[in-house]
């Protein structure tokens, strides 16, 4: 008897070892808390099922082996035990009913909000878009890539050159989109997970009441670079928010690009590597060559090289051929289109001496309306 009782320590301290080291982040809103509750409840219920079970059944094969002189016995019912299995598995899954329901209803609880973001997936980055604020902007992967070095940063590919910043305190709705495949934004110590899904609006909401930074993943396999899809969440204190908030709309108007603007070639190049880098790196390559027999090379193409129009309608509408080309003209502006596709054309050895203007972009958007 005392190896049986060893053996139920020894299980027992394994169960309370692996949900120790397995167990959700510690929670920052109140949603997350609630989840956690929940989480930590079914495991324990599951736990004790688990461990009686498996105790019943190492006892029946320990002191009940035929070693031992038992000889089996032979019945074919027992209406008492019938009944007990029955309604001993139905009253607990009712009790787990109970908690579990109250939280899925917590979660699409989304009214009486304070602020509201448009969040947008795209391969592969998150747009914010703060409506009542009149403000948004890309997020894009800031973790370089190319660098073996950055293995060992402590934020390894969860890093992101612009967080979403919200305010502690209050009620933030998402609103969830995405313009190709479907994303999925999650945040675990938010308690946030939402899909977003082409041609449809998804809500979410949570509340931070602690300043802090949170970060989390596209948790829906969205393509080759789904793991450079960060998330990062940035909570502050409502005055230090409001001077956030101040300072993004005062940039957001610097940073507006005047349609009517003559670019020269190296402000084109240079503004377009920029873009290159953030949109178009992951499918055809720093160095232009792309990836064979998925995504075609731009170094020496002929489009890079000679159609100018053909390389301007595939940028700004897609690829009727090759669906996984995006039409860039609905993510980004028509300075931003010419800047890229100015540097495609003298990038890599192309070397064509063309640029193009945002005025023959928006041209091209008014021949397609």
């Amino acid at each position: 008897m005392s190896r049986m009782r060893a053996l139920m320590a020894v299980m027992c301290w394994a169960t309370a070892a692996s949900a120790a080291s397995l167990n959700l982040q510690s929670p920052a809103t109140p949603m997350a808390e609630q989840e956690y509750q929940l989480h930590t409840l079914l495991l324990v219920v599951t736990g004790v099922i688990f461990l009686a079970v498996l105790g019943a059944m190492l006892f029946a094969i320990v002191f009940h082996r035929k070693s031992a002189g038992h000889a089996a016995r032979q019945f074919h019912d027992n209406t008492v035990v019938e009944i007990a299995w029955t309604l001993i598995p139905f009253l607990i899954l009712v009790a787990i009913a109970i908690p579990a329901t109250r939280t899925v209803l917590a979660q699409k609880r989304t009214q009486d909000e304070d602020l509201t973001i448009k969040v947008t997936g795209y391969q592969w980055k998150w747009r914010y878009d703060y409506l009542e604020q009149g403000f948004g902007f890309v997020s894009h992967l800031a973790t370089p890539r190319n660098d073996p070095s950055a293995v060992n940063r402590p934020n390894y590919l969860l890093e992101v050159d612009r967080p979403l910043v919200v305010p502690t305190g209050k009620k933030i709705r998402l609103l969830l989109t995405a313009t190709d495949v479907i994303h999925s934004w999650w945040v675990p110590a938010l308690g946030v997970k939402q899909d977003a899904i082409p041609g449809f609006f998804r809500d979410t909401w949570f509340l931070i009441e602690r300043p802090g930074t949170y970060r989390g993943q596209c948790s829906e396999l969205c393509g080759k670079d789904h793991a450079y899809m960060p998330i990062v969440v940035v909570a502050e204190p409502p005055a230090e928010y409001e001077r956030w908030v101040a300072a993004q709309k005062q940039a957001a108007l610097a940073e507006a690009d005047n349609p009517d603007k003559v670019w020269t070639l190296a402000e084109l190049e240079k503004r377009g590597a920029q873009v290159y880098s953030q949109n178009c790196v992951a499918c055809h390559q720093a160095n232009g060559q792309g990836i064979p027999g998925n995504f075609p090379a731009l170094a020496g193409s002929p489009i890079t090289t000679h159609n100018k129009p053909a390389h301007i309608d595939i940028v700004l509408n897609g690829s009727k051929r090759n669906p996984t080309m995006p039409a860039w003209g609905k993510q980004l502006s028509d300075t931003e289109i010419a800047a890229v596709i100015t540097y495609e054309r003298n990038a890599w050895g192309n070397n064509t001496g063309e640029w193009v203007q945002p005025g023959e972009i928006r041209a091209a958007r008014a021949g397609k309306q």
